[in-house]
């Protein structure tokens, strides 16, 4: 099965022109995604006093982004690490480790540190994905290049893309999504050895990046070929052979690469069933799809609010004039199977991301959703419904590109078996139609243009730690055990200190997903909290001194004892004298060093 301008077709188009000139414009598309990208995430870039609004989420993948690093330059375990939730460690693989991202951008983290390599991530994540679809609508699916480089920007910088760039670096990813599609479809007759196994190779590596991306993916492939062979089943019935061909060929690749990671993740070290949260009810109101999101020209906070599970999850947003664009392009271009394909997996995704029932403007209907029919399929029962939006994304970005490549110039754009809009040559518009159409499809982009993602305060990291003071007092084996020492879903303080100097000491808790105990592998946020942990995070939170008695004296060694503990680090925190008194009187008492307190206890749980 093939989709797009065939490759005479394409020589054809570019015949005459100078391969410098082709080139050159393509390295200025690509530059204008990159440039947007950065000024998208210019409130952070030389600012290590800013996170993205959704901080706990950057944090995790600056760590993971310095574990990556760590691992490419000192021999131990990708997979695994006990530099967080020291001395248990935790299961990468079954985490958001991001590896596919963080080993090529391992000379980013050692040079410039973590956030660094976090803002680079999100820009080749936005840019990169940009890009790619670019390169394959240019390639496969249009003549025109204005038809790509508008297609490409959909894809890469829709409301969905930039909500999830800020905080979700294994969703934003999806620049290898193009590249799998086009070694997975490709022209009729085709090969099948060497594309299946550029297909595994692909697949493994968006594999080491997100698995979820990739379910979606598979998902939606499975969907598109089906709503295909509906439309032009003799095409299905050629294609099919070489196709099916290359996905068993693929699977073999990826299988014999992903056999170790995948055991590891499901029976490894800190492995976990499970999700730690009810994914079922992160869904989207049905009026979010006609809405403004957030980070968008026209948007606010208050609607979005109403509409979306929280600001990271705004997949939708896509407005009533794209909509109805869409609806439009589908009923002019519907004869191709491509596009009748194609609106029928962007409708079906749409259905799934509104849950299990469906809501209206914050009121439940009722009325049943698609989602339950699969809501119990592994893996799809451990993913967000919200997300399935996202597949939308692509979909309505190819729909414009193929509709502004409609109304340029005279020209011949065959298909398998035919033509997009049938045999022979296209007939180009008159010029008013093209003027109106363009402005058509710019009124509907122009309220989605992305504006800077917003930034809110990072905490600080105490010149204790950062300066390597902190290796005076830990000896090998020992941990450094931030104040609170553990958190939940909340901002961890020794995660974030543990991301920014390097992984360079070990500190328990964390925020993870782990096991809920030795024996009870039922997801859970973080390890199990210990009474001393719990102690601690209540005075933190709450500011009141609790009455210290021997007990709480004796769970605090025997829990520091667990920790492997050397120091105890306490950073900024808002009701810091009272948590002051409070290790004073567990532990005895600390003293202030380069901006942190600390308190030695060596001596106290030999």
């Amino acid at each position: 099965m093939s989709t797009g301008v065939s490759t005479s077709v394409r020589a054809t188009t570019d015949a005459g022109r100078p391969r410098r000139a082709r080139w050159t414009a393509d390295a200025l598309v690509v530059t204008g995604y990159v440039g947007l990208a950065v000024l998208l995430t210019s409130g952070q870039w030389g600012r290590p006093e800013r996170l993205f609004h959704q901080a706990g989420d950057q944090i995790l993948f600056e760590w993971m982004l310095a574990h990556a690093a760590r691992s490419v330059v000192t021999p131990q375990n990708p997979l695994h690490s006990t530099a967080l939730n020291a001395p248990d460690g935790i299961n990468l693989m079954a985490n958001t480790s991001v590896l596919g991202l963080g080993v090529p951008l391992a000379p980013v983290t050692l040079l410039f540190g973590s956030q660094a390599a976090f803002l680079t991530a999100v820009v080749c994540c936005l840019a990169g994905t940009a890009t790619a679809w670019y390169v394959l609508l240019r390639r496969r699916l249009v003549t025109s290049r204005t038809a790509a480089v508008v297609g490409g920007l959909f894809c890469g910088f829709a409301p969905g893309m930039i909500s999830q760039a800020g905080a979700h670096l294994h969703i934003a990813a999806q620049f290898l999504v193009p590249a799998i599609l086009a070694w997975l479809f490709r022209p009729v007759p085709g090969p099948v050895i060497r594309p299946g196994v550029w297909l595994g190779l692909l697949v493994a590596w968006q594999a080491f990046i997100g698995e979820e991306t990739l379910a979606f993916l598979a998902l939606a492939v499975v969907v598109f070929a089906f709503g295909y062979a509906l439309a032009d089943l003799a095409v299905a019935r050629r294609a099919a052979p070489a196709l099916l061909g290359r996905v068993g060929v693929g699977a073999v690749v990826a299988g014999v690469l992903l056999a170790y990671p995948l055991w590891f993740q499901f029976a490894g070290p800190q492995h976990y069933r499970g999700m730690p949260f009810a994914a079922h009810s992160y869904r989207l109101d049905a009026a979010s799809f006609t809405a403004a999101a957030r980070q968008t020209v026209i948007g606010n906070d208050h609607p979005a609010g109403l509409l979306a599970p929280n600001p990271t999850e705004e997949s939708s947003f896509f407005g009533p004039a794209l909509l109805l664009l869409a609806a439009m392009i589908v009923f002019w271009l519907g004869r191709r199977a491509l596009v009748r394909a194609l609106a029928g997996c962007g409708l079906l995704f749409a259905l799934l991301s509104l849950g299990a029932e469906i809501r209206v403007h914050g009121t439940d209907t009722g009325i049943p959703g698609p989602y339950r029919l699969v809501a119990a399929l592994p893996p799809l029962d451990l993913a967000v419904p919200a997300r399935f939006a996202l597949v939308c994304v692509p979909v309505l970005g190819v729909l414009l590109a193929l509709s502004l490549d409609r109304v340029h110039p005279l020209r011949t754009t065959p298909e398998p078996g035919g033509s997009p809009a049938g045999p022979g040559a296209v007939a180009q518009p008159g010029l008013p139609l093209r003027l109106l159409w363009t402005g058509a499809v710019a009124a509907a982009l122009l309220p989605l243009l992305p504006t800077p993602i917003r930034t809110v305060p990072a905490p600080t990291v105490p010149a204790f730690l950062a300066d390597r003071r902190w290796r005076e007092h830990v000896p090998a084996g020992g941990t450094v055990v931030p104040v609170p020492p553990i958190t939940g879903a909340a901002v961890s303080p020794g995660m974030f200190w543990s991301a920014r100097t390097g992984l360079a000491f070990q500190v328990p808790g964390g925020y993870f997903i782990g096991p809920s105990g030795p024996d009870d592998p039922a997801a859970r946020w973080g390890p199990p909290d210990r009474p001393t942990a719990i102690l601690l995070r209540r005075v933190a939170e709450t500011g009141q001194v609790p009455v210290v008695t021997d007990d709480h004296h004796r769970q605090a060694i025997e829990d520091l004892r667990h920790w492997r503990a050397a120091i105890v680090v306490q950073g900024d925190l808002r009701h810091g004298a009272a948590v002051r008194r409070t290790l004073d009187a567990l532990v005895g008492p600390g003293r202030e060093i380069d901006g942190a307190w600390v308190w030695d206890v060596r001596d106290r749980v030999r």
